[in-house]
């Protein structure tokens, strides 16, 4: 599924028009990306929990030529499926 079929079937169940879905759904996602950002842990009971997490730097190995490379920290998004999500896709 799309961007564009999601905020059509969301327009249609609310019976709102596919540009105030659009509106909406770009608002979750934004809000959703600021909260991670900042750090803080996004909940949607029923459907999961978006998180912040942190790799600390690290060493590695190139796979080409096996020389020892160091991989910076980084933070990645995470999504938790929540229970009734995951029952609903069973």
């Amino acid at each position: 599924m799309t961007k564009a079929e999601l905020i059509e079937m969301m327009a249609k169940d609310a019976d709102i028009s596919k540009a105030a879905a659009g509106i909406a759904l770009n608002s979750m996602i934004d809000n959703i990306a600021k909260s991670i950002k900042k750090g803080q842990k996004v909940t949607l009971v029923g459907f999961g929990t978006f998180t912040l997490t942190k790799r600390k730097a690290r060493q590695g190995r190139n796979p080409r030529t096996g020389e020892a490379i160091k991989i910076k920290a980084s933070k990645s998004p995470k999504f938790t499926a929540g229970k009734a999500f995951k029952d609903a896709v069973k």
